[in-house]
């Protein structure tokens, strides 16, 4: 299907400012989801006696499963036995659970304008 719909659309109706707008506002949410998860980590641990690795904070979002991946290449390179695999993995899950909820919510909202 996106083959076929790629191969017939045309440059003017796909590289238009409104695609664009909608690929830097995903970028942008991208990156604050990141930003936002390391920020609240690094806040959690000034008041907590456990500290949380950082690069767990920036695996909260949807993007399973190369979020963990590259978080846990990224432990890995700095200390060879900081494994962070498993505990990335949960973070990223819980935010694949939070979008669904937040979905949900919007769908609610939606309907009830209509």
């Amino acid at each position: 299907l996106g083959l076929s719909v790629g191969a017939t659309m045309t440059t003017e109706a796909f590289l238009n400012w409104t695609t664009i707008g909608i690929v830097v506002g995903g970028f942008l949410a991208f990156a604050i989801s990141i930003f936002g998860g390391i920020f609240f980590v690094k806040t959690v641990n000034l008041f907590s006696k456990k500290k949380i690795n950082p690069l767990v904070g920036a695996t909260g979002l949807s993007a399973v499963p190369m979020a963990s991946r590259v978080a846990n290449e990224i432990a890995l390179k700095y200390d060879s036995k900081n494994h962070v695999l498993q505990y990335c993995m949960a973070s990223n899950i819980s935010g694949v659970i939070g979008s669904a909820v937040a979905a949900g919510v919007l769908i609610s909202f939606l309907q009830n304008m209509a």
